[in-house]
């Protein structure tokens, strides 16, 4: 059985965005691409066409994860979220104890640290989970290593 993903109603439809841009305009520009590579003759010895057929593969993947996801999405609802304990949707202010460093993350179903967002099966989400401002929560790291982060502050 697929896991089921929460996204923020932004999240989710940022993603069907990227799913019908890619099975449209990507599939077509990726398909002109191809076309034109072939025009160049023997396949055999042509890299813009074996380029072309990589670039056609990474995005037929995206298109088939981005279904998935999908799928098996849940959208948020904001009055689901809590500011007494952590939840997925929780904003939460963590301060990592052995650094002395303040970390920002919104707990979702899928990672995207880039934008601040951490899943609530990665080892910090696991650990902060149905925590309470004040409380002390032990990430238990994959490479065997124990950090402790304490819990500042919790947002929608």
């Amino acid at each position: 059985m697929e896991k089921q993903t929460v996204f923020t109603r932004e999240d989710y439809n940022a993603l069907v965005e990227r799913l019908n841009y890619l099975k449209t305009t990507g599939r077509d520009e990726t398909a002109e691409k191809i076309k034109e590579a072939r025009s160049h003759g023997d396949l055999s010895e042509n890299a813009e066409y074996d380029e072309a057929m990589n670039d056609q593969a990474k995005m037929e993947d995206e298109i088939a994860r981005l279904e998935v996801s999908l799928r098996n999405a849940k959208i948020l609802d904001e009055e689901d979220v809590s500011t007494e304990i952590v939840l997925i949707g929780s904003k939460v202010k963590l301060l990592d104890m052995e650094y002395d460093e303040e970390l920002e993350f919104k707990i979702l179903g899928k990672s995207d640290l880039a934008h601040g967002v951490i899943s609530d099966l990665s080892p910090v989400g696991q650990a902060i989970l149905n925590k309470k401002t004040g409380d002390i929560a032990e990430v238990h790291m994959p490479n065997g290593k124990v950090s402790k982060m304490k819990i500042l502050e919790i947002t929608k």
